[in-house]
C-alpha cells in the first residue's frame, strides 16, 4: 500500500505508468495534479490524496496493488512498440487487458527475433531491470551463417570496436550444426540495439536465426510455446526483483486475486 510520505514519482512508477525518471519528467512538465494543484519535483504524497495524470485519475488502489510480471515466447514478425505506422503486429497485442496500469517491456528484441521478452506493471522495476548498472547476463542462441574461426570466437570474447563502443560476448558455447550454418548459444551482459547481430557481423559473419532464451534466472518453459504468455507467480516476481537488487513492494493482493495463466 502507499506508505506515508512516499515521493509521488514512486508512486506513479509503481501504478505503472513508467520510470521513476520518465515520472520526474511527466511531473516537471506540468501534467500531474495532487488535489487539483499542479504538482511539482519533490512533492510526497499519501494514500488520502487524489492524483491526476494528464487529466485522468490514477486508482491508488491500483498503485498499491501486486506488481505483476509476465513471461512472454515473442515470434517471428511482432514489433516491440505499441503501434506501427506500417501496421505491423505488437508485441502488446497478445497480452492480457488491464485497468488502470499498463503493460512495460523489459528491454527489447528485433522485428526478426524470437523468444523470451519480460513484461511488468512495475516503471521501477523495468527501468532497474534495463538500467546498464544492473548487469544482468541475456543468452541468445544464434545461427551463424560463415566460418567462425577460433580466432573470431576469441575477438568476439575478448571485446570489438562498435560504432557505441567497445562490445563483447561474455560467453560462447558451440551448439552444433553441419555445412555453411552453425549454432552458438553466446551471452552479453547489456541490452544494446542489435547488439548480437552486430557482434557477429564485425567479423563478416550473419546471423539468420535468433532466440533469446534466458533472461538472467529466468528461462523460457517449455510448455510456454511461441505466441504464448504466462504469468509469474510470486515466488517467481521475487526472484525477478532479486535480479534488479530492489526489494519486492509489500502490497495486498486485489480483491479475487490472480492465478498463473498460460495464454
Amino acid at each position: 500500500m502507499i506508505q506515508t510520505d512516499e515521493k509521488l514519482q514512486k508512486v506513479l512508477a509503481r501504478a505503472g505508468l513508467g520510470s521513476r525518471r520518465e515520472m520526474e519528467k511527466v511531473i516537471s512538465e506540468g501534467r500531474v495534479l495532487v488535489d487539483g494543484r499542479v504538482a511539482t519535483l519533490g512533492d510526497r504524497v499519501d494514500a488520502a490524496v487524489k492524483i491526476q495524470v494528464d487529466g485522468k485519475p490514477l486508482r491508488l488502489d491500483t498503485a498499491a496493488a501486486k506488481p505483476r510480471v509476465l513471461l512472454y515466447n515473442k515470434p517471428e514478425g511482432e514489433i516491440c512498440s505499441r503501434k506501427d505506422p506500417e501496421g505491423r503486429r505488437s508485441v502488446f497485442d497478445r497480452l492480457p487487458r488491464l485497468q488502470g496500469e499498463r503493460w512495460i517491456s523489459v528491454g527489447r528484441l528485433d522485428f526478426n527475433t524470437t523468444g523470451l521478452l519480460l513484461f511488468t506493471t512495475d516503471g521501477d522495476l523495468a527501468n532497474k531491470l534495463m538500467h546498464p548498472s544492473t548487469t544482468i547476463e541475456r543468452e541468445y542462441l544464434c545461427r551463424v551463417m560463415g566460418n567462425a574461426t577460433e580466432d573470431v570466437l576469441k575477438r568476439l570474447t575478448d571485446g570489438v570496436q562498435l560504432e557505441d563502443g567497445v562490445a563483447r560476448f561474455s560467453d560462447i558455447v558451440d551448439g552444433g550444426g553441419e555445412g555453411i550454418n552453425h549454432w552458438y548459444y553466446v551471452v552479453i551482459m547489456e541490452g544494446r540495439n542489435r547488439e548480437v547481430r552486430r557482434l557477429w557481423e564485425s567479423q563478416e559473419l550473419q546471423v539468420n536465426r535468433l532466440k533469446r532464451v534466458r533472461y538472467g534466472s529466468v528461462f523460457i518453459p517449455s510448455k510456454v510455446k511461441v505466441g504464448q504468455w504466462i504469468e509469474l507467480d510470486e515466488k517467481e516476481i521475487a526472484n525477478v526483483y532479486g535480479m534488479a537488487e530492489l526489494a519486492m513492494p509489500v502490497t495486498e493482493a486485489p480483491a479475487g486475486g490472480r492465478g498463473r495463466r498460460t495464454r
